[in-house]
């Protein structure tokens, strides 16, 4: 709550500061000011940023969206499927291409069994994972894995349409070195 409250603090002085400044645009600040706002000086009013969303081949982002960040397993299975594999090519090529990102890939399983069993699943299907992508080029230094088990559902109910959605391996990319 303190956090909340010395945000929208910072937020208001931010915009506060920005009206005071009457030759923000760059030019005279006189009636004028609004009009061919940054035209004039030549220097850019905010610097350009550099495009990271999910048109941007390069970002996380656009790994999660267009290649696919996840494959799924059938029952009890730490297999690979053919659909998977195809995902997980498209992973190791980003990958390869964008050799300053590391990857964690989390395994996870759905609610049937117990909790060690599934933590113990989770892990054989994020291993799955892994070696493919090591298999395909990506170095093994770049890749952790992680065991979820039936820890995180993204699919809450009783239904086997829920529960194909909770036996997943998914890679998430994180910046960093390879050191």
């Amino acid at each position: 709550m303190v956090f909340l409250k010395k945000a929208a603090l910072a937020t208001l002085i931010l915009a506060t500061a920005a009206c005071t400044n009457p030759d923000r645009f760059g030019g005279s600040g006189g009636a004028d000011a609004g009009a061919g706002a940054g035209a004039n000086t030549g220097a850019p009013l905010v610097a350009p940023v550099a495009p990271t969303g999910a048109n941007d081949p390069q970002s996380p982002l656009y790994f999660t969206q267009t290649i696919g960040d996840r494959v799924l397993f059938v029952v009890d299975s730490s297999t690979l499927t053919a659909a998977g594999q195809q995902t997980l090519n498209g992973q190791a090529n980003w990958l390869k291409t964008n050799a300053d990102y590391q990857a964690i890939i989390e395994g996870h399983a759905d609610e049937q069994g117990t909790r060690e069993y599934n933590l113990a699943l989770g892990n054989r299907r994020a291993n799955a994972v892994r070696e493919y992508l090591v298999s395909q080029g990506v170095p093994s230094t770049r890749l952790r894995v992680i065991s979820y088990g039936k820890e995180r559902p993204i699919e809450v109910c009783a239904t086997e349409a829920c529960y194909s959605q909770n036996r997943r391996a998914v890679t998430v990319i994180a910046a960093g070195g390879t050191s």
